[in-house]
């Protein structure tokens, strides 16, 4: 198994794709180098804890801070993403509307994958501590 068998890396790489030529190919200059730069980097943001944390998974509590930093800057995408939207910087409505709701979705999808992490991490600790009992 790889980080790239995630569903929530998979979408985090597409979403990196779509909001980098938005930013490069529908936002005035000025914009390329303020907000356009910085929604870039906290949508990559989201992929790089993602494989940072699939490295780290053995160690329950290192993996849940990678979750909660890629949450953060799915949060923070969307906060940027706004802000182009309200401005009039990014006109059309529907790319708006459309990476809108697949950064909604993306942060559902990561809260669902810590409680799995959690979960997980929780029943291989149970199972160890039985295993050290008998």
């Amino acid at each position: 198994m790889s980080y790239r068998n995630l569903e929530v890396w998979k979408i985090s790489r597409d979403l990196v794709v779509e909001v980098t030529r938005m930013s490069l190919e529908m936002l005035p200059k000025f914009e390329m180098y303020e907000t356009g730069s910085q929604i870039r980097r906290s949508i990559k943001s989201v992929k790089s804890n993602i494989v940072e944390g699939y490295g780290r998974r053995f160690y329950k509590q290192e993996y849940i801070r990678s979750i909660i930093f890629a949450m953060a800057s799915a949060d923070e995408t969307i906060d940027h993403l706004e802000t182009l939207y309200e401005t009039g910087s990014l006109k059309d409505d529907r790319l708006y509307e459309d990476l809108h709701a697949r950064l909604k979705m993306l942060g559902r999808k990561l809260n669902r994958f810590l409680k799995s992490v959690k979960r997980k991490h929780n029943d291989f600790d149970a199972s160890n501590a039985a295993k050290q009992q008998s």
